[in-house]
């Protein structure tokens, strides 16, 4: 059974706590929204219900833009696709400011992610009061672990966007105004306190589908200590660092022993049906539970599917339909993110990206070849600087699907005759809707391809990552040796196997049919649909169809301190950025290889920005932040709409008192 089908009842309950979210203070204000009161929240099935009801805040981080805006713009693995509701928090324009002005209904707001979060603080506070102060049912332990599970990833999420802020640990009975922000530091140890006592409450393993466990708390005290540990807080984390990674060591094994990697990188984003197989891999730590149960889905879908695509509608032989998905074309995938692979060994590179789409439409006219629907419609060639078999125009009349020998339609190459490693074309206004799209979020489940909300669970924490974790800890460390100890079982994983089929290809575009993938019922013709289990492997490669197939690959690593021990792709990365200390190179190994892993997992931004490695990265492979980024937007301004709100002695703030409160240099 599972966790999403009791959140209704829940949701029910934790309505009653949350606040108008136009004022950016969660904790200021309650509206009561239903025909129950607070006084059910004074009975064991109201604290049980309200419990349930928390889960529900973990779905926000899937919900809508701001999942993707805040975590995956700005960095270098995407920059801004063919529409630019957000583009200010990619290329970090004036208008990223404290008061984000709205291009349009879908512009992500400063306050999104800070009124979010406190909601759900609010609501873990009041459990937390109600559990230890007259609830005698026999759950008490797991709903105070959920409590404090809550609130402390909730403030997480807070500093690590904003740095310090408001620390509110009491549930409010009257409205309350004044609040000044707690610094980093006191901010990152409330949540240590809190994650360390979700670890001792929490059940070990789970008895309902998508129940936080000991190894949630366990993964994101991982990641806690690591991010006290890390540059950002370089200032003043001196005295705590030798502890912080001998707590990272301790925690992210326990991950590690309990979660063991999928065998193979596509199952994880081989979705097949709502609650399916899929779903419930033993990688998977914690998830943002989904369900195709429309009545339990209340606000927020996952519409996570619908902003790494490419636009394909427009093209000759294309239409829109429900395997390719609603193209909002948000993310476009960079160059640094297509190289930092090794495109013939690494397997994830075309696991993780969707580069071959089927015609759509009946026979197309006046072409060399007859296209019918099923045939291939769309290809994107990954290939290297030097590949000169693509005239720098190239059409229909250039280049064959491997497969089937046909003349392709549309084909967009990354680099054509007469281009260097420099020369980007794709990333060129011209291509800007143009790019293979990253495969991880398709969703071919929903009924209709219009529906912006999906039925896929959000996973927020997988335990590959807390391999990363591990390596990260003893680089800090200064034991190199060690931590490739941690990166090669994940390079392992990477390798393709003897006798796979390197061509082979599956993302959730074809979930919605579990009998005949790539099939479809498209409304003007029946036929096959832009879902394609076929890459460009070979095509992108220049080898023969099929020709590696019974070979395997070695993907392993012996040394990451120098840069002439690193693999050509990482070599690069280091040459680009001028890096020659050990640490720096091995630091720099890592987050590459957490590129090749986790692209497009909603971690890059505070990964870089910890690590404070953001500014260089943004100006040496995003083209649109290069020439805006500045050191302090490492943190995000704190939104103006708490800044009004709030009074100081009775009164409204001062514009000193105001700007006392802001992040430099907003």
């Amino acid at each position: 059974m599972k966790l999403n089908k009791h959140i209704a009842t829940g949701l029910l309950a934790g309505a009653l706590v949350l606040p108008s979210l136009t004022s950016c203070s969660d904790f200021l204000e309650e509206t009561l929204t239903t025909e129950q009161n607070t006084d059910y929240f004074n009975t064991n099935e109201g604290v049980e219900s309200l419990m349930t009801g928390l889960y529900y805040n973990l779905r926000f981080h899937f919900s809508f833009e701001w999942g993707f805006s805040t975590t995956n713009y700005g960095t270098d693995e995407f920059i801004v696709g063919g529409d630019g509701s957000n583009a200010m928090w990619n290329s970090y324009i004036s208008s990223l400011s404290s008061d984000v002005p709205a291009v349009n209904i879908n512009t992500t707001h400063a306050y999104d992610v800070w009124d979010n979060m406190y909601t759900g603080i609010a609501n873990a506070n009041l459990l937390i009061d109600k559990c230890e102060n007259g609830y005698t049912g026999s759950m008490k332990d797991e709903a105070l672990g959920t409590a404090h599970f809550m609130r402390g990833f909730n403030y997480f999420k807070l500093v690590c966007q904003y740095g310090g802020v408001p620390l509110k640990l009491t549930p409010s009975t009257t409205v309350e105004r004044e609040f000044t922000r707690a610094t980093a530091q006191e901010v990152i140890d409330q949540v240590l306190t809190d994650l360390e006592e979700a670890y001792r409450l929490l059940p070990s393993t789970e008895v309902v589908e998508g129940q936080l466990t000991k190894s949630a708390a366990a993964h994101f005290l991982a990641k806690a200590y690591l991010w006290r540990a890390s540059e950002i807080n370089d200032a003043w984390n001196s005295s705590t660092k030798t502890a912080d990674l001998d707590n990272v060591v301790k925690y992210a094994s326990e991950v590690i022993s309990q979660h063991p990697l999928a065998s193979n990188y596509r199952d994880l984003w081989a979705f097949t049906a709502p609650d399916g197989d899929n779903e419930k891999l033993s990688e998977i730590v914690l998830a943002a539970q989904f369900t195709a149960n429309d009545a339990t889905q209340g606000r927020y879908g996952n519409e996570m599917h619908l902003y790494f695509l490419n636009i394909y509608r427009d093209l000759l032989g294309m239409a829109r339909d429900i395997s390719g998905g609603r193209e909002y074309q948000r993310l476009r995938t960079t160059y640094y993110t297509y190289n930092v692979f090794n495109h013939l060994n690494d397997s994830r590179l075309w696991k993780s990206f969707r580069t071959k789409f089927n015609c759509t439409l009946a026979a197309t006219p006046g072409t060399q070849d007859t296209y019918y629907a099923g045939d291939r419609g769309l290809m994107f060639i990954l290939n290297q600087p030097g590949d000169n078999r693509f005239p720098a125009e190239w059409n229909v009349e250039t280049v064959k699907d491997g497969d089937s020998e046909k003349l392709v339609p549309n084909v967009f190459v990354t680099y054509p005759q007469g281009t260097t490693a420099d020369t980007h074309v794709l990333e060129s206004d011209t291509y800007l809707k143009y790019y293979a799209p990253c495969g991880k979020y398709f969703d071919g489940s929903r009924p209709t391809v219009s529906q912006e909300g999906g039925y896929r669970d959000g996973i927020l924490a997988r335990s590959a990552e807390d391999y990363f974790f591990l390596a990260e800890a003893y680089i800090r460390k200064g034991d190199y040796a060690k931590a490739v100890e941690y990166l090669n079982p994940l390079r392992e994983r990477a390798q393709w196997k003897a006798g796979e089929d390197r061509e082979s290809y599956i993302d959730g575009g074809a979930a919605w049919n579990e009998n005949a993938l790539g099939w479809s019922v498209f409304t003007a013709v029946a036929g096959k649909g832009t879902f394609c289990d076929r890459s460009t492997y070979y095509e992108s490669n220049n080898l023969p169809m099929g020709s590696l197939n019974a070979q395997a690959s070695d993907l392993r690593i012996t040394d990451i301190s120098s840069v002439a021990s690193l693999p050509a792709e990482d070599q690069a990365v280091c040459q680009k950025l001028n890096l020659s200390s050990p640490y720096d190179v091995a630091l720099c190994f890592l987050l590459n290889e957490k590129t090749r892993e986790m692209c497009g997992e909603f971690v890059r931004w505070e990964d870089l920005a910890r690590t404070q490695t953001l500014v260089a990265r943004a100006k040496a492979f995003n083209k649109d932040a290069a020439p805006n980024i500045q050191s302090y937007h490492s943190l995000r301004p704190i939104p103006q709409t708490y800044l009004d709100i709030i009074q100081k002695d009775g009164h409204a703030l001062t514009s000193e008192e105001k700007k006392a409160q802001q992040n430099p240099g907003y």
